[in-house]
């Protein structure tokens, strides 16, 4: 499996933006799909995921404001709103593959910056 994450950028506080991961490969073994974010000189922490049941879970400081949807082919959106000069960092990717206990298959980094 493959992740090609997509989407970030430059917006000022207030508004929105919507990052994106293409999943390629053998698919089929995705259990989940998670957005990570990793704020400067901090550790990287899961925002939003999502299973192949369309289960949801948000961190509390995204909840209301973010939302992730996948597609049948588990590519995966982080639809942003309401976006807050703390939501600034690199954002990630993540997929759970069936049978394993972690998500340990990541896209690359996609920065999102929020001005106040």
């Amino acid at each position: 499996v493959q992740l090609q994450a997509s989407g970030g950028g430059l917006v000022q506080a207030g508004g929105s933006l919507k990052l994106s991961c293409e999943a390629s490969g053998n698919v089929d073994r995705i259990a989940a799909m998670a957005w990570y974010r990793q704020a400067p000189g901090a550790q990287r922490n899961m925002i939003a995921s999502i299973t192949s049941f369309g289960t949801t879970m948000y961190e509390d400081s995204v909840k209301g404001r973010f939302t992730i949807s996948m597609d049948n082919a588990k590519n995966t959106v982080l639809q942003m709103n309401s976006l807050k000069p703390e939501d600034t960092g690199l954002y990630y990717c993540a997929a759970l593959i069936k049978l394993r206990v972690e998500f340990d298959t990541w896209g690359q980094g996609t920065q999102v910056t929020v001005s106040s």
